[in-house]
């Protein structure tokens, strides 16, 4: 069955229609949103090759990026110009869009006929155009990737720039004539998961003119963080994802290019040069489109210091910015509150792009699911009245199992790195001794905690050998039902019945299956993680050799997060060696001793954090949800 959602009348209607409007006065501005008036099934499908002024495939031809739009026939031909929602991916013939994995198709002339994601089908008829981009050396356009680096990032902002009168486009991937978007009134909104949200934020940074607002959905801020954790590795390197990208694109060689991608990206977790152009949050200050976020808390593949490094710095830029978090994992949206998410897009962009004044950008900054479809509102993020608050470990009657409050402290603890631990064996026990690793909590609570923020620890360990990892987590321990964001789905379920969400045409189809929450009930939930190769303790530039008996410390971060530990939950701070599903340990597992002293975690937490010891963990084992992490960065 079919449920239409804002289906497109068959012929233009005049009323209620928004014009674009840029530079309008707040008076002047329209009020009410645009309204599906033009006609879909008519709309203008055409490809323009952009010249991104590079020869990554070093073929001795400056690079053709393919950019496929659609775009409603009367605007034009009434003279008058509208503006772009662009996403621009490497996937486009390799592993598909969103939830059901939707390719681009062309008819016998290669003109584009069916474009992946409801963008064009929902937003064309409300008088916008789409236009869906191949990053050099994917699908049809030349080139070759360079995930994250200035090919990716310059085939998308040259889209932008083509479309502002300051690119050459033309009518072939090779010859052709030129062609002119002088349909397109300037205005840029560009959206995407994952990659495709990388690379929104990367053009962002450029500060490229024209581009008024973009969508990351899952989306990387850095590249170092999707590969590398202060200096740990997370065991696979960007050629891998180069190359599965462009298995669908023949006529390139790539290898070239793909070998420079395995020799920037070095094993030992330095952040170096290779890294360093591809840090979109060290360069927010040039980002002048607003920012409209949305991250799963639970993502296990973009980790969420993405979101969070990323968050900080546009604030500190003064970028106009709005954020919805879920408990999924790597999950767009779209496929876990579908009405809602689509409503607030169609705002936002009108708004940026349409000059529309609907009062988008005062509406609270922030939406966080509590519970699976239990949604609240925030008028900030992170959450009003959070305080940075340090914890100290204290050592109790249990070795290794101690407490968790903001007293000072003294002891130590030790445990060794077999190698292959992970967090929920680490913490399913909580109330007994492990040889692997430490446990520390606050006891009962008898208020609400609320965790919001990106939290960092401070370690001082002796190492019993030249080399250690480090993996520390925050854990709420208590019952719980949360989304279930280790199975398949990462927290959703999909179903046989669809919804329609704009137009269809032949060819293009608006409709999708609905998904509802999968859920599971767990007796602890990991709020936040971090890892870290203690012998980049100096620097993440340089590791440097360690002195097995010398201690060391170190900072490192743990993940952003939004979440609520109830009264009579408990908080707690574990911390171990190498976590195997997510890091690569050291040749040899050391013992490590901690200094407890000179060990502290800092959390941004609203209410008050125990200032002494409290009441013990239950003795029995407890469960979580399978912790081993989605690498399909889709």
């Amino acid at each position: 069955m079919r449920v239409f959602r804002g289906l497109c009348a068959a012929v233009v209607v005049a009323a209620g229609l928004v014009v674009p409007v840029q530079a309008a006065s707040a008076a002047q501005r329209p009020a009410v949103g645009s309204e599906p008036v033009y006609d879909f099934a008519g709309a203008i499908r055409e490809t323009a090759w952009v010249d991104v002024g590079r020869d990554g495939d070093g073929d001795g031809k400056p690079d053709r990026v393919a950019a496929d739009i659609v775009r409603p026939a009367e605007p034009a031909a009434q003279g008058r110009k509208i503006p772009v929602i662009m996403d621009a991916s490497p996937y486009y013939s390799s592993l598909g869009r969103g939830n059901e994995s939707e390719f681009k198709t062309y008819d016998q002339q290669g003109r584009p006929v069916g474009f992946p994601l409801y963008y064009d089908n929902y937003f064309v008829p409300r008088g916008y155009a789409v236009v869906l981009v191949d990053l050099a050396g994917t699908n049809r356009s030349t080139g070759c990737v360079d995930v994250g680096g200035a090919s990716d990032v310059q085939s998308a902002k040259k889209v932008v720039d083509w479309l502002n009168g300051r690119a050459t486009g033309y009518s072939a991937k090779s010859g052709g004539s030129k062609v002119a978007a002088s349909w397109s009134d300037g205005g840029v909104g560009m959206i995407g998961k994952s990659y495709d949200g990388t690379i929104a934020n990367g053009v962002a940074a450029t500060g490229v003119a024209g581009l008024k607002t973009i969508v990351p959905i899952s989306a990387i801020s850095s590249w170092y963080d999707y590969y590398r954790s202060d200096g740990a590795s997370f065991g696979f390197d960007p050629d891998g994802l180069a190359e599965t990208v462009e298995t669908r694109n023949g006529g390139q060689d790539c290898s070239a290019q793909n070998a420079k991608l395995a020799k920037g990206a070095t094993a030992n977790g330095d952040y170096g040069p290779f890294w360093a152009e591809r840090d979109y949050a060290a360069q927010a200050k040039n980002v002048h489109a607003s920012v409209f976020v949305s991250h799963g808390v639970n993502d296990l593949n973009v980790k969420t210091i993405n979101f969070g490094q990323w968050w900080d710095a546009l604030g500190k830029a003064g970028v106009q910015r709005k954020i919805w978090l879920a408990q999924t994992g790597h999950v767009d949206p779209f496929d876990y509150r579908r009405a809602e998410w689509v409503d607030t897009l169609h705002q936002w962009f009108d708004h940026y792009l349409m000059g529309v004044d609907n009062g988008i950008e005062t509406q609270p900054m922030a939406t966080v699911e509590r519970q699976p479809d239990q949604w609240a509102d925030q008028s900030s993020y992170p959450a009003a009245g959070v305080k940075a608050t340090t914890l100290r470990p204290h050592a109790g009657a249990t070795a290794g199992v101690g407490t968790l409050s903001t007293a000072a402290t003294s002891g130590t603890a030790s445990f060794t790195d077999n190698l292959d631990g992970s967090e929920n064996g680490w913490a399913a026990t909580p109330s007994a001794t492990s040889p692997n690793r430490v446990l520390y909590s606050t006891g009962s609570l008898s208020t609400p905690l609320q965790v919001s923020g990106t939290s960092s620890i401070t370690v001082t360990a002796t190492p019993s050998t030249s080399s250690a990892r480090l993996s520390a987590m925050l854990v709420d321990y208590g019952p719980a039902s949360i989304r279930n964001y280790s199975a398949g789905g990462e927290g959703i379920k999909t179903g046989t019945t669809e919804t329609c969400w704009g137009s269809t045409a032949p060819g293009d189809d608006a409709c999708y299956k609905v998904t509802s929450a999968d859920t599971t009930n767990v007796g602890f939930t990991v709020i936040s993680r971090g890892w870290a190769d203690l012998a980049n303790y100096r620097s993440l530039s340089k590791e440097s050799p360690l002195t097995p008996g010398k201690p060391y410390t170190m900072t490192f971060r743990l993940a952003t997060t939004d979440h609520v530990v109830p009264a009579s939950h408990t908080l707690a701070l574990v911390i171990g060696g190498t976590d195997a599903d997510f890091i690569t340990g050291p040749a040899k597992g050391p013992k490590l001793t901690i200094d407890l002293a000179k060990t502290s975690v800092q959390v941004p937490l609203v209410g008050t954090a125990p200032a002494g010891p409290g009441a013990a963990l239950p003795r029995t084992a407890l469960s979580s949800v399978a912790n081993r992490p989605q690498l399909d960065l889709r």
